[in-house]
């Protein structure tokens, strides 16, 4: 045999087992990202948030007040949005006790605060601050997580 023909064999047998080599490991990467594109949406469909708890509301009987700094009135209807069951049972329980404490509220605004949107805004913040505190000694603090006007009426 010649030289050149020893080189050529030589040659073809590191071809050979290189190509199936690369071969494999193009398969080998192929195949796993089927599995994992197959495999992603069954994970993410286990992941779903569960859905929101029903909202608990608690509406109040609409307030007419005659406010501190003028003649003028506020007829307002609010409804609270509660964390859970037992506020608004305790709220139920303790009703004379969160409308006395909402009119002492209504009756100290300001007329021309409460034409605005931002006095609005201010106001539903302090109906939470006050319905927050304890009804009475000894129970946990209520916790409203909104209000909402059902009706507003400044005359």
């Amino acid at each position: 045999m010649t030289d050149s023909a020893i080189t050529k064999k030589s040659k073809r047998s590191i071809w050979i087992p290189l190509l199936v080599l690369i071969t494999l490991a193009a398969c080998a990467t192929a195949g796993y990202s089927y599995w994992r594109m197959n495999k992603a949406p069954a994970a993410e469909a286990k992941v779903e948030p569960p859905p929101p708890a029903a909202p608990v509301f608690f509406a109040l009987d609409t307030f007419t007040v005659n406010l501190g700094d003028a003649e003028r009135v506020l007829y307002v209807g609010i409804t609270l949005r509660l964390k859970d069951d037992a506020t608004r049972a305790r709220l139920s329980e303790y009703l004379p006790e969160v409308r006395s404490r909402l009119l002492l509220l209504f009756a100290r605004q300001d007329a021309s605060q409460l034409s605005t949107d931002e006095g609005k805004q201010k106001l539903v913040d302090a109906i939470k601050q006050t319905l927050a505190a304890p009804l009475v000694s000894g129970q946990p603090k209520q916790e409203v997580t909104d209000v909402l006007y059902t009706a507003f009426i400044l005359r």
